[in-house]
């Protein structure tokens, strides 16, 4: 579903340059959930951005759905889904996921039939009405992911999407990603900084390097769906997974100079 073949990216400023992502290749299989982790400035949302079209590569190239993303144009049937909630304060919770049904000229039953049918899907219903101050940041974050499924996306990138809420929130919107994930089946790659999160909702967890990055670990979570996001934390496949990941992401970090330019010795 998703192809990067020997992706570089370098950033220049007049004599000075920058190569953020060093040599990444990367497969990803429909249906699968893929998670990428890694140190600050290591190229994660530099990734989403190079699938989705935003960024063009330096080198090498990035496919999805067998055809050649070009700069600047969002391949057909991919959503994304922000750090911040992209959601429109002028409309209510039913305008807001319907929006990009009418901006697609789709009938009106249509989309309030799809509108219910995701409201219920994410535990919404009864919001129909409300406004985006009349609501919590975990209930705004689960309007803009409806906004993006709306429009039926085969891949759906998520860049960092509940970095900003609370634990009890996150581990709740977990339960509903992964719910809402299994009945509808996207591709779905997402950035995170959050270990835990990573293993309980992917099917790989992706470690890469700092920069200029490479991967380091490819990881298969051989934990069964369904997962309960708070069940699947007590679980020894949990602790494994959590610690081979730290294991690598650890040793990574310690090589990497601090602001005062000393580099840790990694650890035995």
């Amino acid at each position: 579903m998703i192809v990067l073949d020997s992706i570089h990216k370098t950033y220049r400023s007049g004599a000075t340059s920058h190569t953020a992502i060093g040599n990444v290749s990367l497969t990803v299989n429909a249906g699968e959930f893929v998670s990428i982790v890694g140190p600050s400035g290591c190229g994660k949302s530099t990734l989403l951005n190079m699938i989705a079209g935003f960024v063009a590569p330096s080198a090498g190239s990035v496919r999805v759905m067998d055809v050649a993303v070009q700069p600047g144009q969002v391949p057909k049937r991919l959503g994304y889904l922000f750090q911040k909630d992209a959601v429109l304060p002028w409309l209510t919770v039913e305008q807001n996921v319907g929006l990009g049904m009418r901006f697609a000229h789709q009938p009106a039953a249509k989309i309030r039939e799809k509108v219910s049918a995701l409201l219920g899907l994410a535990n919404l219903r009864g919001y129909e009405k409300y406004f985006p101050y009349q609501l919590s940041g975990g209930m705004r974050q689960r309007t803009a992911l409806l906004m993006t499924l709306a429009c039926d996306p085969a891949v759906l990138l998520l860049d960092e999407p509940f970095g900003a809420l609370d634990s009890h929130t996150k581990i709740n919107l977990h339960r509903e990603l992964h719910d809402i994930w299994r009945q509808l089946r996207q591709t779905i790659v997402m950035v995170t900084h959050d270990l835990d999160e990573a293993v309980a909702l992917s099917d790989r967890v992706i470690v890469l390097s700092g920069p200029p990055s490479r991967i380091l670990l490819d990881r298969r979570i051989d934990i069964a769906h369904p997962r309960d996001p708070y069940v699947v934390r007590e679980t020894e496949q949990f602790g494994l997974h959590l610690r081979a990941l730290w294991a690598v992401l650890g040793k990574e970090y310690q090589r990497i100079p601090d602001s005062a330019g000393q580099t840790l010795e990694p650890a035995a």
